[in-house]
């Protein structure tokens, strides 16, 4: 059986990537990732990523917007963005949420 390697990683000591997440465990196709009590503000400017995505939410609220559809996310929701989907976020009251990327994203410079 291979890759059996066990890995453990504590949020309060992850390290944390150039927009505030916090990188959490992570594999060769997948890898996790938690946004901690990101403050509202404006939306951010629609993007793409090379990545998909699939998040929950914690805490508080934001709202994603993917081909002019805006869906309102608040605790117990989950969402998906798939890889090359143009999207925007605007968090409107703190938000904490968890995401999966795959491929992951902080390799190879996707993350940016």
């Amino acid at each position: 059986m291979s890759g059996t390697s066990l890995k453990k990683v504590q949020a309060t000591t992850a390290p944390e990537g150039e927009m505030g997440q916090r990188y959490l465990a992570s594999g060769k196709s997948v890898a996790m990732r938690m946004w901690r009590r990101e403050a509202a503000g404006e939306a951010d400017e629609t993007h793409t990523r090379d990545y998909e995505t699939v998040g929950y939410v914690i805490e508080g609220r934001a709202e994603l917007t993917i081909a002019g559809q805006t869906l309102i996310l608040e605790p117990g929701d989950s969402w998906l963005v798939p890889a090359g989907a143009e999207h925007s976020y605007e968090i409107t009251d703190a938000f904490t949420a968890i995401e999966a990327t795959s491929p992951p994203a902080h390799a190879h410079g996707r993350d940016k």
